[in-house]
């Protein structure tokens, strides 16, 4: 949880805090454990002693479809009318049991044809996250894509350009890629692979329980003292999640025409697993650099350089949220 003061040439963060994600309550996600998610909520609204209430999300995984279609170029003010249609013919749902938005990728151009991003939620997942939220005694206000928000923390920092970029935050149990050209995201793609996959592989092949995994492999990360076979494992699985960062980025170029990138940025708490960024950058050929979201978003007196630097990979995502504000676009 982020807490940002925005103001017309600056942002600063006042708060941030994190706490797990409660066992068993997520899957692909969908919240499965609609109460638990509530409390971790709560706890993370104390620790950060927010007078605010009104919240900014993101869905990810399946609870989310984002897809790039082509249709007829008309007027900005018709589309409403005609997205409906054109919805159901590209995603796989009752177009009444879904709740629909849309983006004008290019709403300036002079083809007979314009790209739009259909963003979907099925009503029943959006309802997950609505009373996730009010169970802890917060307000839903925004619902937003954890890709997208990944472009907005991109965004500003970085500024907008004309070049085209891969944005890319490694969690726990989902990777989240977004390409951003010229200011615009023009793809957004979830994959369930993240950080949990490490421990999984650790756990099976030396046999040891979840937890025991998970120590293991952070004293790995962190250059502690760990067990060869440990880093072992770690190299192996390495090459699995690159082989699905690598299917991510042939996907974006086949449904692209082609379209590439010679640049992109990582993030996410599991983009700290040793050799992971080089073997991406090795087997992708796209220079891979760490994405810092502190290079412009500004933080409070109250946080020292050496916090700031720990939470940099986990923090991304909640301060693209954190940008968004009611009404905005």
């Amino acid at each position: 949880m982020a807490e940002l003061d925005i103001s017309r040439n600056s942002v600063q963060m006042l708060s941030f805090g994190f706490v797990p994600t409660p066992a068993n309550s997520l899957s692909g996600g969908e919240i499965s454990n609609t109460g638990a998610i509530s409390q971790a909520i709560q706890r993370l609204a104390f620790e950060v002693n927010s007078k605010r209430k009104q919240i900014a999300t993101g869905m990810w995984g399946t609870a989310v479809i984002v897809k790039k279609i082509t249709i007829p170029r008309i007027e900005k003010k018709m589309i409403a009318d005609q997205i409906q249609w054109e919805a159901e013919q590209y995603l796989p749902f009752d177009i009444n049991s879904i709740s629909l938005a849309y983006h004008v990728i290019d709403s300036q151009g002079q083809s007979e044809t314009m790209d739009l991003l259909l963003i979907a939620a099925q009503h029943e997942l959006v309802a997950q996250y609505r009373s996730a939220v009010e169970g802890a005694g917060l307000e839903l206000k925004i619902l937003d894509v954890s890709g997208f928000s990944l472009a907005n923390v991109y965004e500003s920092n970085y500024g907008k350009t004309r070049d085209t970029i891969g944005l890319i935050n490694i969690g726990s149990s989902v990777t989240n890629f977004v390409v951003v050209s010229a200011g615009e995201v023009i793809f957004s793609r979830d994959v369930a692979m993240g950080g949990f996959n490490f421990t999984n592989e650790i756990s099976k092949e030396m046999g040891v329980s979840i937890p025991e995994a998970e120590s293991l492999k952070m004293s790995a990360v962190s250059k502690g003292a760990a067990p060869d076979e440990v880093h072992s494992i770690i190299a192996a699985t390495n090459d699995i999640v690159t082989e699905e960062i690598r299917n991510s980025f042939d996907f974006f170029m086949g449904s692209n025409s082609g379209a590439s990138f010679n640049r992109c940025f990582i993030t996410g708490g599991a983009s700290q697993t040793p050799g992971l960024m080089e073997q991406v950058s090795k087997a992708t050929q796209v220079t891979v650099e760490k994405l810092n979201p502190f290079l412009r978003i500004k933080a409070g007196k109250n946080f020292s350089d050496a916090y700031l630097k720990q939470i940099s990979p986990f923090a991304s995502v909640a301060l693209g949220l954190g940008l968004r504000q009611a009404g905005d676009n």
